[in-house]
């Protein structure tokens, strides 16, 4: 068993008639990715719209910001386009985002994200995650933060931020590849607001299911005090069948989000306070069990083989504070935020553990097995920071940053029958329990930063940022029971010392176009590792240098917008998975680069159309053969490489792409609506780097007795059209979308199944991107 995630995932009617006749009047789409503004429907019509594009701000430097103005490369996507698509997760909008790879994982909540590249390809994640002031989930590596997460139920939600590339000097850890930055709906301080939505769902070939909401603002001194609260239900259809089971889709799941806020608006302080919580609860994992040569569906599409159930549990709950004090001269930011993170999965592992019993027991025919993985993580952080009023040809900004995590993986691996009953006796008492395990981990991290920005004239500025930082962590490992992983109980502590920088020229080319460059360093922490042979007792940071030239520039009276970025990355000691015989830990392996570019444009061709095009070209590939690992058997060594010079790095498509536009109207009887279509692209990519296992002589690399490549699988490139449409008048709205209409069957992630003992490979798991989907919604607003 793994004794940590790695990038390499875990095994993974009626109201649609009505639906689609609604929608079969009208194309639809996404608006374009920079249409942030919270509007109600009537606001949003054709006949109030001016001839130019939105102004979009954000706050990607800490400070309120045009979008255009900012020298880095972010998208961002609004409340308006998140409820267009009915979006439920990050996979349902991430096309919008260029760059942006997500793996789905079979449920809402595990969840892999990448940008340009950057792909975890251990326990941790390259991308890092903020709720407003507050980052979330853990730095460490012992908490599978590459495959869990936060994938925030999209309600309530202003805006969803995405810098791409390292952003080490503002945000620290874990954004070595970018950030993804949640940004709440703020109380309203002057008007009373009620919202309560209802709406329907129904999957190709699968289930039906509803979603509800209710959202209300209250000032409770006008202009000074004001609360927020809002609660929402989504219910997501299975449609996943299991050929043994005989269930039909099992893979049905139920997301619930509340949240409260407080904001107090006063003459030099601003106090924001809120509190959310959110729940996962699925009942087993969308699949499909595919043919291990030909990757085609063994049993028909959307049709799983598993011999034991996969639920999946998760309860997030973040309480933040933040402070914004106006000192005259500069500001001072308090931002405080707590989090708890309790996570439970469970891995049908019969195919990889299965065998046990008639290999190794030598019963009449393979077992059924099962994995449970909990997580349970605390999470404390604190920052202060001051920042220059932004008068004069010098601002600047300084601050300190402590985080720290207590947490906690649990995992229990059990081996019975193929009935799911137990192994017969005494078999039972020896081996039923393949392994239990325990692994306590802490993480501190303190930090200083400082950034600054100097006018050297109208046209050109410089801005650049440093960041000192000190992490220490511990760990330990308990294996109380189990004849599998027989895994010494050994403490463990790291610390490290990582100083990251920024530098960034910018150069006003006119009134509405900006050159920048931008270099810019990250870092991954590493961190004490398991005690198992040929896996070093530590494993170190990632670092990166990032290289990057842009261009935004908006013309033709603001009707046509531009962003375009060519980037180069420098990865090294890269963290890595090695596993010999089903069991693993984590290495440094080697070097690998990122070039690539990117490009958005949007064209608003009249006051009610809009037309938008993001492309990605990425080519990330490993620069070297991984460096080895060493595995002694007694008469020979085993010898792992986990990539080779070459290889691509998992699930980074060379080219993706989306095409969308919008159509918005306004009829003489006070209606007012909008229709729209995207169509997305992804190209090939694979799921793993190359693994080569050579068997030698002990001690003696060079006398290779045998030899074995694992290729990695290919993620054959697809095309999906979405499509959605609205209308509504005065208080209410009614929305209809469709998503992945052509239906194209694609995979989301595969993942091969080998038996742990004998090496062959059975089957290979695909989970599929969502099926085709029809979905009504209705909202009223008071």
């Amino acid at each position: 068993m793994n004794v940590f995630q790695s990038n390499r995932p875990w095994y993974r009617s009626p109201l649609s008639l009505a639906i689609a006749a609604t929608l079969a009047c009208s194309l639809a789409s996404p608006v374009s990715a920079q249409d942030a503004q919270d509007t109600a429907p009537d606001e949003a019509s054709a006949a109030q719209r001016a001839a130019t594009l939105d102004t979009v701000v954000v706050t990607a430097n800490k400070r309120i910001e045009n979008v255009r103005d900012v020298a880095a490369s972010i998208s961002v996507v609004g409340e308006r386009q998140l409820e267009n698509l009915g979006s439920s997760s990050l996979a349902d909008y991430a096309a919008l985002i260029p760059g942006l790879q997500v793996q789905d994982d079979g449920t809402p909540g595990q969840t892999s994200v990448s940008l340009r590249g950057i792909s975890a390809m251990s326990s941790s994640a390259t991308v890092a995650t903020y709720v407003d002031e507050v980052p979330v989930g853990s730095s460490g590596i012992y908490q599978a933060a590459n495959t869990l997460m936060l994938d925030l139920l999209p309600y309530d939600i202003s805006r969803v931020e995405v810098l791409r590339g390292p952003q080490g000097t503002l945000y620290g850890a874990g954004a070595i590849g970018g950030l993804l930055k949640y940004v709440t709906r703020a109380p309203d301080l002057s008007g009373d607001e009620l919202r309560v939505g209802l709406g329907l769902r129904t999957v190709q070939d699968g289930g039906e299911s509803w979603n509800g909401r209710v959202g209300a603002s209250l000032p409770l001194k006008e202009d000074r005090l004001g609360l927020r609260v809002s609660f929402a239900r989504n219910e997501l259809p299975g449609y996943t069948d299991n050929v043994i089971s005989g269930r039909r889709d099992v893979n049905d799941s139920q997301q619930t989000g509340a949240r409260a806020a407080l904001a107090w608006d006063g003459d030099s302080v601003d106090v924001d306070l809120s509190l959310i919580n959110q729940r996962i609860n699925a009942n087993d994992r969308a699949g499909t069990a595919l043919d291990p040569d030909t990757l085609e569906p063994l049993f028909g599409d959307n049709v799983d083989r598993t011999w034991q159930p996969q639920p999946f549990h998760k309860d997030f709950t973040l309480a933040a504070l933040s402070v914004d004090w106006d000192l005259g001269w500069a500001d001072f930011v308090s931002a405080s935020g707590w989090s708890q993170t309790d996570t439970s999965t469970q891995l049908d592992t019969t195919i990889p553990f299965g065998e046990v019993a008639d290999l190794l027991l030598g019963l009449p025919e393979p077992g059924s097995s099962f994995t449970r993985y909990d997580f349970d993580l605390d999470k404390f952080t604190q920052e202060f920071r001051l920042t220059s009023k932004g008068e004069g040809a010098f601002e600047w900004m300084v601050g300190t940053f402590y985080t720290k995590e207590d947490a906690l993986q649990s995992q229990f691996a059990w081996l019975g029958q193929r009935d799911g009953s137990p192994l017969p006796a005494p078999y039972d008492e020896m081996f039923g329990t393949l392994a239990i395990i325990n692994l306590p981990s802490t993480y501190k991290e303190t930090a200083v930063f400082a950034n600054g920005s100097l006018r050297l004239g109208e046209r050109f500025k410089i801005d650049a940022g440093v960041r000192q930082a000190r992490n220490e962590q511990s760990f330990s490992q308990n294996v109380p029971a189990g004849i599998l992983a027989p895994i010494a109980n050994t403490p463990g502590e790291s610390s490290e010392d990582v100083f990251t920088w920024s530098l960034s020229p910018q150069f006003k080319l006119g009134e509405d176009s900006l050159l920048y460059a931008r270099v810019a360093t990250g870092y991954q922490p590493g961190g004490p590792n398991v005690a198992l042979p040929g896996i070093p007792p530590q494993v170190d940071s990632s670092m990166l240098d990032s290289y990057e030239l842009g261009l935004k520039s908006q013309f033709a009276d603001n009707r046509v917008q531009i962003d375009v970025a060519a980037f180069r990355i420098d990865w090294e000691d890269i963290q890595v998975a090695s596993s010999f015989n089903g069991i693993g830990g984590l290495v440094n392996g080697g070097e690998a680069t990122s070039e690539g570019a990117e490009l958005t444009t949007q064209f608003r061709a009249t006051d009610a159309w809009t037309i938008g095009f993001n492309l990605a070209y990425t080519d990330a590939t490993v620069k070297n053969d991984f460096d080895p690992t060493v595995v002694p058997q007694g008469d020979f060594d085993v010898v792992l490489n986990t990539g080779l010079a070459g290889d691509r790095i998992p699930y980074s498509p060379e080219l993706s792409w989306t095409l969308n536009t919008e159509y918005a109207f306004a009829t003489n009887g006070g209606y007012n609506g909008q229709i729209g279509a995207s169509l997305r692209g992804v190209d090939d990519q694979f799921n793993d780097t190359t693994q080569r296992q050579r068997i030698t002589a002990p001690g003696d690399a060079s006398v290779i007795l045998d030899e074995q490549i694992t290729a990695p699988l290919k993620l054959d490139g697809y095309q999906a059209l979405d499509l959605y449409a609205g209308i509504g008048k005065g208080a209410w709205e009614l929305r209809v979308y469709a998503n992945n209409v052509t239906n194209e069957h694609a995979w989301s992630s595969l993942t091969a199944l080998d038996g742990a003992l004998s090496g062959t490979r059975v089957q290979v798991a695909g989970v599929p991107i969502r099926p085709r989907t029809y979905g009504m919604e209705i909202d009223f607003r008071f």
